[in-house]
């Protein structure tokens, strides 16, 4: 049995390319990062688990080489990082996996990116040709393909920004109105997997995988809106480029936070650039554009994907705001607030402590939300305390219900909100 060895099998592309290659008849065993990934999102995978980022000699590789035959590289990342070190992942980690496929007889198919050359101005493109020369200079059975601007029925990341730009109702904002950007769908790169993996393609082949015709920013983001099913903007503005280029340093600082947003500083290089090429036509025709959209038809759950993914963000924001702001003015009102409580029969000095100990709950529950890691338990904290605060209130003040400014009935929209917010940060 040929059996394949796909790294990076949970993301966008490495997905695809293992489900292709398993239907095409091949043994696949997927390497990724983490665990609880890679069992929700092919669960009947053979798997495989290490970082990537550590595995830098051939000796390093030779474990996860037994007994494979091709190696199809799938892993990436766009921009470097606190856990991500794009020359590590993209270059010295190839470099290794080379010379390791060079001494065990393994062919090695590579997934690069169309455009990458070591001159690039972005260090995910120069990483990406740095290893893809690795690749060539090590002398191993390889095939180099560089698909464009990936497509696929799932969104991640730039085609997750696509889908987001299409959800903005009433309004098309866009920036880089004059760079031009070649796609591909998905099943044009795994087709290009399989004829590698396959023997269809000689060892050296190299080639880009982009359809005929280049495309706007502005072009992609509607045919993405009517494809959703999205009426057409009634007003369009262009971004100048300081305004867009401003949203990539704050994009680039959260990402420190582990905010890995299709907003950053390289993503936006990237489409400045520009994704282009020329497919060698041993591949068979690339499906344009609309030919991809047309292929997989939208459905309820992609509309309402890009909307949430759209309002997602924002009521992070808002929840993060609310929270911080709710511990702040607790604890500066402290006396305000302890007298309620006094009244209802609490001694002083324990009324007093209480304020000031979920005054601190509430902050502690607004940075929970600003790190990635922990936004998830924190909007679970949040419905958690908010149902704590309705209880206790209901027993100790039950005449806050009816006070005019309904500081409890204000409540249960906030615990949806935090409801909402936790689904929204499902990661896949």
């Amino acid at each position: 049995m040929h059996r394949v060895l796909v790294l990076g099998a949970y993301g966008l592309i490495g997905q695809n390319v293992a489900q292709s290659l398993v239907e095409q008849g091949f043994d696949v065993v997927g390497l990724g990062r983490t665990q609880a990934t890679a069992r929700r999102v092919l669960p009947n995978l053979k798997w495989c688990f290490a970082d990537l980022e550590t595995l830098q000699t051939p000796d390093d590789w030779a474990p996860f080489l037994t007994e494979i035959v091709s190696v199809v590289n799938c892993a990436g990342a766009l921009q470097d990082g606190p856990n991500t070190n794009l020359d590590a992942l993209h270059h010295l980690a190839v470099r290794a996996l080379s010379i390791c496929c060079v001494q065990n007889g393994v062919q090695l198919v590579q997934i690069s990116a169309a455009g990458a050359t070591v001159e690039a101005s972005t260090q995910f493109m120069a990483s990406k040709a740095r290893g893809d020369v690795a690749i060539v200079k090590s002398g191993c059975d390889h095939q180099i393909l560089k698909p464009g601007l990936v497509i696929a029925p799932s969104g991640y990341g730039g085609t997750t920004l696509l889908r987001q730009l299409a959800a903005i109702p009433f309004l098309a904002a866009v920036s880089y109105p004059n760079a031009a950007i070649k796609t591909v769908g998905i099943k044009d790169v795994t087709r290009a997997v399989c004829l590698a993996v396959s023997g269809k393609l000689k060892s050296g082949f190299v080639s880009d995988i982009v359809e005929p015709s280049s495309h706007s920013l502005e072009n992609i983001a509607l045919d993405f809106r009517q494809w959703l099913g999205f009426p057409r903007p009634k007003f369009q503005i262009t971004l100048p480029n300081w305004i867009a280029k401003a949203i990539g340093k704050i994009a680039d600082g959260a990402s420190y936070f582990g905010w890995n947003s299709p907003l950053r500083s390289t993503a936006q290089r990237v489409l400045n650039d520009g994704i282009t090429g020329q497919t060698d036509p041993i591949l068979g025709p690339v499906s344009s554009l609309r030919e991809t959209l047309a292929a997989m038809p939208a459905r309820t759950e992609d509309r309402l994907f890009a909307r949430v993914a759209l309002l997602t963000p924002f009521s992070v924001a808002i929840l993060a705001a609310f929270w911080v702001l709710s511990g702040v003015i607790g604890a500066a009102r402290a006396d305000v607030a302890a007298s309620n409580l006094i009244q209802a029969g609490w001694p002083a000095g324990f009324a007093v402590l209480s304020v000031y100990f979920w005054a601190l709950v509430d902050v502690a529950i607004a940075v929970g939300l600003v790190f990635r890691s922990t936004s998830q338990k924190a909007c679970l904290a949040a419905l958690g305390v908010s149902a704590f605060y309705l209880g206790a209130a209901t027993v100790f003040l039950p005449t806050l219900w009816i006070d005019p400014l309904g500081p409890l009935v204000k409540v249960p929209p906030t615990m949806v909100l935090a409801l909402f917010t936790y689904i929204g940060l499902e990661k896949r």
